[in-house]
């Protein structure tokens, strides 16, 4: 979103730090979930929220808790029928060092009350939002940005990824891009697993733009 935001409105960002997911070029002839799917198979996460209630339905089987607690811990990339996450449901979760019980559970009441239709219905938009996207194809985006992530992310492990980020593709896309960091030994939720590092970095970023 925040990619997108430089893309259709510059005049409102002066600067950007993006975390965990680099712009990601839109293709033109090959939808988003079918492009997940010809990598990963049917069992991938965003082919398995596709139909509607379908995943919803097997959520609630596991109980809201034992879902979150297990995205938080150890996302899931792949969600087979009937053997969802890879530990059996009668063991343990244990939480990363960076999230508290008490901030997991406030988490666990809030999806208790909404469900997880809302943030399903963001992957059962792709296909949609990239049919709207296409004018856009091949436009880049000047906003002045600097790009953080961990080494241990899924989406850094993604095929490609690492060959966009390091030779070019991403400037290319991002021209104004300054800098890239991996940082050793970190996931996906970063912001969370490295504060003071990532409030560091965005600081020493914005202070170049007062």
């Amino acid at each position: 979103m925040a990619w997108l935001l430089c893309l259709f409105r510059p005049d409102k960002v002066k600067a950007l730090v993006n975390l965990s997911v680099p712009f990601l070029r839109s293709h033109r002839e090959i939808k988003p979930v079918d492009f997940w799917r010809s990598y990963y198979g049917a069992d991938h996460y965003i082919s398995r929220f596709q139909e509607y209630g379908e995943i919803e339905g097997e959520f609630a089987e596991i109980g809201v808790e034992r879902v979150l607690k297990e995205y938080l811990s150890d996302f899931p990339v792949l969600l087979p029928k009937g053997k969802l996450f890879k530990r059996p449901l009668d063991e343990e979760n244990t939480l990363p060092f960076w999230l508290s019980e008490e901030e997991a559970n406030y988490y666990v009441t809030k999806f208790q009350k909404t469900g997880f239709t809302g943030p399903l219905n963001f992957y059962r938009n792709l296909n949609r939002n990239w049919e709207l996207l296409k004018p856009w194809v091949g436009s880049k985006i000047k906003t002045p940005a600097k790009f953080i992530m961990g080494d241990k992310d899924l989406v850094y492990g993604v095929p490609g990824m690492k060959d966009y980020i390091h030779n070019g593709g991403f400037q290319e896309d991002v021209p104004s891009l300054q800098q890239v960091v991996v940082m050793e030994g970190v996931g996906h939720f970063i912001n969370m697993e490295k504060p003071d590092e990532i409030s560091q970095y965005i600081y020493d970023f914005f202070t170049q733009f007062h």
